[in-house]
């Protein structure tokens, strides 16, 4: 699949195609949409790179909410070690 972007929408948007392509690759790997290594490839860039553009950008490689750490403190219970 192929989208178009006019560009009218990206001189709007006050970045180069380049950077287009990153802040979409950006928010859909921060929230859960594209893994790495899919979002890498949409923002053009090798996966070292995009995790380089991740750390400058603050947005966590992995993602661990009170949900996941309750299910691990459960998990650590059944098992005995907690």
């Amino acid at each position: 699949m192929s989208v178009i972007i006019s560009d009218e929408i990206l001189q709007a948007s006050g970045l180069t195609k380049s950077e287009f392509r990153q802040e979409i690759a950006l928010y859909l790997f921060q929230t859960g949409r594209l893994t790495l290594g899919y979002a890498s490839q949409l923002a053009d860039m090798q996966p070292n790179d995009f995790r380089q553009l991740l750390k400058q950008r603050n947005i966590p490689l992995y993602s661990y909410d009170v949900e996941d750490f309750e299910l691990d403190l459960k998990n650590l219970r059944e098992l005995g070690r907690l």
